[in-house]
């Protein structure tokens, strides 16, 4: 295969182009071994990459899916066709410029700073791996690291190209350095999967298939110790037992100040709920966004020396969550021995079994100390990592590839919706449909990178705009498809019909999958393994019927 490079970069305070691996600047050592193409810097003086994309030819064709990894956990993943257009809505994120950033709310969670949304039918892009699928067999493009920088892969079925860039904004490279590591695997699906994790060394989860409670999807930040412990009471009633139940976002005074809870809601604190839960013989899970504090917390008021600064020295706004918020710089010192004691008091202290961490792509929006996104999410996930020790971490809001290997569970689609039309206008925001795709098409993630967190299933009638067979098929697709399932209702208004499909939903063995197909009518098809025996199992993506 012959491969092209368009390389774009500032030597000597000078802006050059080149398509050549060695001139007068540096050279670039190519090897490809194996099915991995390796990509070695030898710097003659300091280089700045502004483009570094190496591409090289593909014909499309309509017999085949193309599969693009989102940017985080909440973005749209799913199989395209090659004459097809990225997502179904038109998001407000094509109108937007770079200066906007601070208002722009969920938007910030996406690419937006880095990258241009394509607008054409035809061309489709994600980071770290993608996939071209023919029948059974696929061919695999998958970054070994992400370390250096980020690896954006682009389809472009128009121009008939296939393109591997990556995201070096922010470094000065003076010595040598492997720019690229890229696997290209052709196999049937799961070999080809579990060949990709084989060369990363990435030993499969030893955490178990485990169901739960959260608070969030029916009180969000209005919980309070009293619904924890209603909740928890009418959980105990079951026939059929959690494993976890873990109290979400609102426990807390501000955003950021994990150890200041609210005293109105809880007002005997956060250990006795702890107590209370393991009493019910379930473990004890609390959420935080360990990078994230606002500007009514005690945190940035005290330490604003702690907050990423973009290149101007100005504090950025990450998102419009809670009225916005900004990042904590996790080279400061400080701030890393403000989390060491974040958790060792949550574990050590309140006695919690599990965190799940969230929002965690706001540590790298912005690159800074001349290290790259994905350098800095690396950074992160290790720190994170060596903070929690032996302790569970459900994972969310963060850029997969940096925490393969990292979390025991992690989401990999968006906040499910209270309704199942489609009203997002950014590929992370909260979206039924968007979750149920990522569900079935990042399948491939679970038992390899960690195990799955499909995002929560809702059964109740009270604070939801969908009728029972549509809530029903998320819970279906959830216990195929999931290794964490989550409940967030109060199971004492179950009547016996909703009794009885969360019996099946948490019952049910995870399936093993055979396919998943998408038609051009939306109906999307699942052949799977239960027991056994094959079975089939379709419904309409758009309208949420069975067909």
């Amino acid at each position: 295969m012959k491969y092209n490079f368009n390389i774009q970069y500032y030597a000597d305070n000078t802006h050059k182009y080149t398509s050549k691996l060695n001139n007068e600047d540096f050279s670039l050592d190519f090897k490809e071994e194996d099915g991995v193409i390796t990509l070695v810097l030898n710097p003659k003086k300091d280089i700045r990459f502004s483009t570094f994309q190496m591409y090289f030819t593909h014909e499309f064709t309509q017999d085949e899916k193309l599969f693009t990894n989102g940017y985080q956990s909440w973005t749209v993943s799913k199989e395209y066709s090659p004459d097809g257009k990225m997502d179904e809505f038109n998001p407000r994120i094509l109108g937007m410029q770079k200066k906007n950033f601070n208002v722009i709310g969920i938007f910030g969670s996406g690419d937006i700073l880095f990258h241009q949304y394509p607008e054409e039918n035809g061309v489709f892009y994600g980071y770290s791996y993608a996939y071209i699928r023919k029948g059974e067999n696929i061919r695999l493009y998958g970054s070994l690291s992400e370390r250096v920088g980020y690896t954006i892969i682009t389809f472009d079925a128009n121009e008939k190209v296939i393109s591997i860039e990556k995201d070096l904004e922010g470094v000065t490279f003076s010595k040598e350095t492997e720019l690229l590591s890229l696997a290209i695997i052709d196999d049937e699906y799961e070999a080809a999967f579990d060949r990709y994790f084989e060369l990363m060394h990435i030993e499969k989860p030893t955490a178990k298939r485990a169901c739960g409670y959260t608070t969030w999807y029916n009180y969000y930040t209005k919980v309070t110790e009293q619904i924890v412990y209603r909740d928890l009471e009418a959980i105990s009633k079951l026939d059929k037992k959690l494993d976890i139940f873990q109290i979400d976002d609102g426990y807390e005074r501000a955003v950021g100040d994990w150890l200041i809870y609210d005293k109105k809601k809880f007002p005997n604190g956060m250990k006795k709920p702890v107590d209370l839960i393991h009493q019910h013989g379930m473990l004890a899970g609390i959420w935080l966004a360990p990078f994230a504090v606002t500007p009514k917390s005690y945190i940035y008021k005290e330490h604003k020396d702690w907050i990423v600064c973009d290149d101007r020295g100005r504090r950025r706004i990450t998102s419009h969550n809670w009225g916005g918020f900004y990042t904590l710089d996790i080279y400061n010192e400080e701030v890393r021995a403000y989390i060491r004691k974040v958790f060792d008091t949550i574990f050590n202290d309140w006695g919690y079994d599990m965190v799940k961490l969230d929002f965690l792509y706001a540590c790298c929006l912005i690159p800074i100390h001349g290290k790259s996104r994905g350098e800095i999410m690396c950074d992160a996930i290790d720190f994170l990592r060596e903070c929690c020790g032996d302790h569970m971490i459900l994972g969310c809001g963060t850029p997969l590839h940096p925490a393969f290997g990292k979390f025991e569970f992690c989401r990999i689609g968006a906040d499910v919706g209270l309704c199942w039309e489609n009203k997002a206008y950014a590929r992370e925001d909260v979206s039924t449909q968007h979750t149920l795709n990522n569900t079935m098409y990042r399948r491939h993630l679970d038992g390899r990178a960690w195990l799955n967190d499909p995002d929560v299933f809702l059964l109740r009638d009270e604070n939801i705009e969908m009728p029972l067979d549509k809530r029903e098929i998320i819970a279906k697709v959830n216990s195929l498809f999931g290794n964490l399932l989550f409940v967030s209702d109060d199971v004492s208004t179950y009547n016996e019909r909703q009794k009885e499909i969360f019996d099946e939903t948490i019952s049910r063995p995870k399936a093993k999958i055979i396919s998943v197909d998408t038609d051009k009518n939306r109906n999307v098809t699942i052949k799977y393994v239960l027991d056994g025996r094959q079975e089939e199992y379709s419904f309409n993506i758009l309208t949420g019927n069975l067909v």
